[in-house]
């Protein structure tokens, strides 16, 4: 970008101007695509290449209760599940071969007992141990045997049983590869192995949810991971879908065994009952979000519950409730501090800068000095305590909610982006004082206020625009400070979480989701100040 020196006609250059910059958003994008990857992969290093991994077990429980080899084992398993390197243990092989009915069960049970040593297994042993062995050792596996630990008496030692285990660790650009491609899902009939009835796809006008009456036009799918692929319902905005899914990494710790993406979206807070009427014709008051119904194979199976309320194995539902999700409320109180700070700020400098070195500009900058040098907790617990004083609420109740909620961390949040705001408008208006256009437009009889308000102001803040839409969009990830001290619910802590947890899937999401966040705030950032000033120009050279 850079600012045009002739003045083309308008009409004549609208069309090639929104060609290249659309060519340059697109570019931008790109190289931000780039940028990601790079960083992502970096975080990829760092957490799995150079952390030392036996820090997930400082605090863990059970591995301080298992002991020997059994221990070893208890490391590696819960090594995969963080991610850090594939693991099969011979005894889960052997399962696998006779659930596949490669072996029947007189097989798998005498081939799994192992000898304290090698040199004492059986013969059968000996021929699937080899099998095993031969097997991981071409899928590039490292196999390993754990031979018994035995006490003085010749007893094997409480978990000193012998085992045999292959692992593997997973090359970077394989881990990259597997993320990125798993990072859009696109729902499928093909999702689901066994499923009743004709895959494929449905549209009704009228949802079966609500009894068939209601005009509801919903998109259901068979075959496919969610039943409902798109559907209206009352709440905003009205029209949901479940056919493509952002995946940022499933958690283990955190909320285990649900999707980064998932944890920031969905609702918190208490249930919200009503009366449901189950695919079976079942009336009961349940939370259940029918519109959220997902594949799992066999479940009417083994659950009479669900036998008595489905009539397919779109059995698994989430549940409505009555509060905003962690994302919507660090957004509900990122973005109204953002609002207010700007509403305070942006006066306060112009006032500072017309009143340069006077008893206003003095007053200003002494917050400025404050505010930027004061430790954020300090004056978040100063705003509490005079918030508490005054009867408003410091904490936030869930359960009670209540607008009062907001009022405070609000205002926390606001009090540096003021300083901030004030600090460079009033620069960038001082310097534009000295520019020679406004000489020019003081000879030419213009009044202090106009020249303020149609020249300086608007040129000033330029710069100021273009992180608007930065504050909107990191109004998305909270504040970890002000959260933690008003208990608020929402995002700013799940990366301090994650870290602190060895959350590995949920620190490369968050992180993932950082680094998009400022690669389209930034573009729009630039289109913006772009779309304000007509001499910024997106070509590469001059007009």
């Amino acid at each position: 970008m850079h600012r045009k020196n002739g003045h083309p006609s308008r009409s004549s250059a609208v069309l090639e101007e929104w060609a290249i910059m659309t060519k340059y958003v697109i570019r931008r994008f790109i190289h931000g695509l780039i940028s990601v990857s790079i960083v992502i992969a970096i975080v990829m290093i760092l957490i799995y290449g150079l952390m030392n991994k036996e820090l997930l077990f400082s605090s863990d429980p059970v591995f301080t209760r298992v002991g020997n080899n059994k221990k070893t084992l208890y490391m590696y398993a819960r090594w995969q599940d963080y991610g850090y390197l594939k693991f099969e243990n011979y005894t889960t092989w052997m399962q696998e071969l006779k659930k596949s009915g490669k072996i029947d069960e007189d097989t798998r049970s005498h081939a799994v007992i192992l000898g304290k040593t090698s040199a004492q297994d059986s013969d059968l042993t000996k021929e699937y141990i080899e099998k095993f062995t031969e097997e991981y050792t071409k899928k590039g596996f490292t196999v390993k045997r754990l031979e018994a630990v035995t006490e003085l008496s010749g007893r094997i030692a409480k978990g000193g049983e012998p085992a045999i285990f292959a692992y593997k660790d997973i090359p970077l650009l394989s881990r990259l590869g597997t993320y990125f491609s798993h990072f859009v899902h696109i729902d499928n009939i093909h999702y689901a192995k066994n499923v009743e009835g004709k895959r494929g796809y449905t549209f009704t006008l009228h949802d079966p949810v609500y009894g068939g009456k209601k005009f509801s036009p919903a998109i259901i799918g068979n075959g496919t991971e969610y039943k409902y692929l798109l559907y209206f319902d009352g709440r905003f905005p009205f029209l949901h879908q479940n056919l493509i899914k952002i995946r940022l990494g499933e958690s283990y710790s955190i909320n285990q065994g649900i999707d980064v993406a998932d944890t920031m979206i969905e609702p918190q807070g208490g249930y919200v009952k009503s009366m449901i009427t189950y695919p079976t014709g079942l009336k009961e008051k349940s939370a259940d979000d029918m519109h959220s119904a997902a594949y799992v194979a066999g479940s009417r199976k083994t659950s009479r519950m669900l036998k008595a309320r489905f009539t397919d194995d779109y059995t698994n539902t989430k549940t409505v409730k009555n509060q905003r999700s962690k994302m919507g409320f660090s957004f509900v109180n990122g973005i109204l501090s953002s609002m207010l700070a700007y509403l305070i700020a942006v006066p306060a400098a112009i006032l500072m800068a017309r009143k340069k070195d006077k008893l206003a500009d003095k007053i200003g900058t002494v917050y400025i000095v404050v505010i930027i040098s004061v430790p954020a907790l300090a004056y978040i617990f100063l705003v509490r305590a005079i918030g508490g004083a005054l009867g408003l609420p410091t904490a936030y109740d869930l359960e009670k909610a209540k607008l009062a909620m907001y009022v405070l961390p609000i205002i926390s949040l606001a009090l540096p982006s003021i300083g901030n705001i004030m600090r460079w408008l009033r620069r960038f208006m001082i310097d534009q004082m000295n520019m020679d256009y406004v000489k020019f437009a003081r000879s030419e009889g213009l009044s202090e206020r106009e020249i303020y308000r149609k020249h300086v102001l608007k040129n000033a803040a330029i710069p100021i625009i273009q992180g608007i839409p930065g504050t909107v969009l990191f109004a998305l990830v909270g504040a970890l400070i002000t959260e933690r001290c008003y208990v608020i619910p929402g995002t700013g802590g799940m990366l301090v979480e994650a870290l602190a947890k060895h959350d590995n899937s949920v620190i490369v999401g968050v992180v993932l989701f950082y680094a998009l966040l400022t690669v389209i705030a930034s573009i729009l950032g630039d289109v913006l100040m772009a779309t304000v000033d007509p001499r910024i120009s997106f070509t590469t050279k001059d007009r």
